[in-house]
């Protein structure tokens, strides 16, 4: 599978942001889907995760209650919402597809996410 995200840019703080990582080659209503970031200097870590078969949603707690994770299965797409962003949001984002079976996970190439203050 491809994936390509997109929606990155620079925001004030306080602003919003919607990031889309379109899916291709492959059966994506059979992927579990995550963002994670990764801060110049920080290891990448995890955002949000959305699960295939259900849609339950897991967040970081550093972005639960302002990101919100959804996906749109009939555009072979996910997507972050991102409110009220803080300078500390300030990363590279990844989309990626997560096969837990095999504890591996494909990432997409990153897109930029710079939060003024």
């Amino acid at each position: 599978v491809q994936l390509q995200a997109s929606g990155g840019g620079l925001v004030q703080a306080g602003g919003s942001l919607r990031l889309s990582c379109a899916a291709s080659g492959g059966t994506f209503s059979g992927l579990d889907m995550g963002w994670f970031r990764q801060a110049p200097g920080k290891e990448r870590a995890f955002v949000a995760l959305i699960r295939r078969n259900d849609g339950n949603t897991y967040y970081a707690n550093s972005v639960k209650g302002r990101f919100t994770i959804g996906r749109d299965n009939a555009k072979n797409t996910v997507y972050l919402q991102m409110n009220r962003l803080e300078s500390e949001d300030t990363a590279t984002y990844y989309c990626s597809a997560i096969y837990f079976g095999r504890s591996y996970i494909h990432w997409g190439q990153g897109t930029q996410v710079t939060v003024s203050s």
